[in-house]
């Protein structure tokens, strides 16, 4: 059976979307299949059932998938640094800190990693649906290009072009991508899938014949938008979600610093009607909010100064009510943060904290790495560590009135956790089923994508 190649024709284009769309579709099938994506560029990361790191795309798709989670999933990640540099994370485990002009020129040592884990999975799989990046035909970086134009060659692998035509410029695009592709892989392309199409599909009618007909390149499908507010992979999913909060009783304003990750945090509270949250970047009154939270950072000393350099500092310290901390956020409210090793700034430096824990956060070089079930805020929970900084009296959280903080990612999905924490605020909060409502989402996407794929015509490529 062959694996298949999910390119974009342009970023974001909804290439992990599509990836877990068609991979569900062929499991429901009968096919045994798992995604990969051979190098992902996120701040945004899960820890693994093994305990490594990998990009939290490739961990939703999984998710939905139902297979173990591993870094055989995403062999390389990235993640953005202090300036030009990038953390560089393989095999689920960070190996340095490189500029990235010096990553493109290691980039051979790192093919063994993306081959061993492609090796893996595909002994174990009937089909592999692999993710692409980006564009793939980016021509300066295409000798460059690890989760695109090596896989489908090395591995002849079947490819899907996915087209953004809310964009603008889709016939350019699909044209384009496709006759830049290098001539053994244009005959490998399945076809193309016409992506979030807003309005009557039958509108782009002439469009597929168009396609077909003159590109002479196969319609898979045209795919209407609709909102899916999970398994945001960056800043910029992030912010397009989709909110229905006319109901809400809980105002809750999260700091969206430069370095911030983890987004997935606010999945839940994104889908539950009873709250209205926004994402605060610019100094204004918190007044409004009944609950403010300093979410995870990448880089926790720089968004700190940044804090202090645009006045949210203050507002934030001044704050009377309930102030929640997620890992790095928690770091922060602590009264000093100690960089020895300048991992979270350019130089080493103690950094002033909010001051609202009386102890010193210490960064360390090995970064904590951990998948389990807590007890906090007299909660059972299941969720994830991923830090650098220790704190000896606070391991795990800390609890006052008004003042909470841990240093577990994915505390929301927890019903229980969200029941506690925002009845104390204002009583007329209801109970909200987040993980009934996952699956709910998840199943009614797949299978409103799958009324309008050709999937035939794709069991019939991976088949041959």
């Amino acid at each position: 059976m062959n694996n298949i190649s999910i390119f974009g024709t342009s970023s974001d284009a909804g290439k992990s979307t599509i990836t877990f769309v068609i991979a569900k579709i062929l499991q429901d099938l009968g096919v045994n299949v798992a995604p990969f994506k051979a190098q992902n560029v996120s701040n945004n990361a899960y820890v693994c059932d093994d305990g490594s790191e990998i990009a939290v795309a490739q961990y939703f798709q999984a998710q939905v998938l139902g297979v173990p989670t591993s870094y055989h999933l995403n062999p390389v990640l990235l993640k953005s640094g202090r300036g030009s540099n990038a953390s560089v994370i393989v095999e689920g485990q960070v190996l340095a800190s490189k500029d990235v002009l010096t990553y493109y020129k290691d980039l051979d040592l790192l093919k063994p990693a993306v081959d061993r884990c492609f090796s893996y999975l595909d002994e174990r799989y009937d089909c592999l649906v692999c993710e692409g990046a980006g564009s793939p035909v980016e021509l300066n970086l295409m000798d460059k290009d690890l989760s695109n134009i090596y896989i489908a060659t090395k591995y002849n692998t079947k490819i899907i072009l996915v087209a953004d035509i809310e964009k603008g410029g889709v016939f350019a695009s699909i044209y384009g991508v496709y006759n830049l592709l290098p001539k053994e892989l244009q005959k490998n392309v399945i076809g193309v899938i016409v992506n979030k199409f807003r309005g009557d599909l039958s509108l782009f009618d002439e469009g597929i014949k168009i396609i077909e007909n003159d590109f002479k390149i196969p319609v898979l499908g045209v795919l209407p938008y609709i909102p899916f507010n999970l398994g945001f992979e960056d800043s910029q999913s992030l912010k397009n979600y989709a909110q229905n909060s006319k109901d809400s009783v809980i105002r809750v304003g999260v700091i969206s610093y430069p370095y911030m990750s983890n987004y997935n945090d606010f999945e839940p509270l994104i889908a539950d009607s009873n709250i209205n949250l926004e994402f605060i970047e610019n100094n204004i009154s918190l007044d409004k909010f009944d609950l403010i939270i300093l979410p995870g950072s990448k880089l926790v000393i720089k968004d700190l100064q940044w804090l202090k350099s645009n006045g949210l500092f203050k507002r934030v310290k001044e704050y009377e009510k309930t102030i929640l901390g997620l890992c790095g956020g928690y770091e922060m409210m602590f009264n000093s943060l100690d960089d020895k090793f300048a991992l979270e700034n350019s130089i080493a430096c103690v950094e002033e904290g909010f001051g609202f824990i009386d102890e010193t956060i210490v960064f360390e070089k090995d970064k904590v790495l951990k998948k389990a079930t807590y007890n906090i805020f007299e909660c059972e929970i299941e969720g994830f560590e991923i830090h650098h900084g220790v704190s000896k009296k606070h391991q795990i959280s800390y609890e006052t009135e008004n003042i909470k903080g841990t240093f577990i990612h994915a505390i929301f999905d927890n019903d229980n956790i969200r029941t506690k924490l925002f009845k104390a605020i204002n009583s007329e909060y209801k109970e909200f089923d987040f993980k009934a409502y996952k699956k709910k989402t998840i199943d009614s996407f797949i299978s409103n994508m799958k009324e309008r794929l050709d999937v035939n015509k794709i069991l019939e490529n991976i088949n041959e």
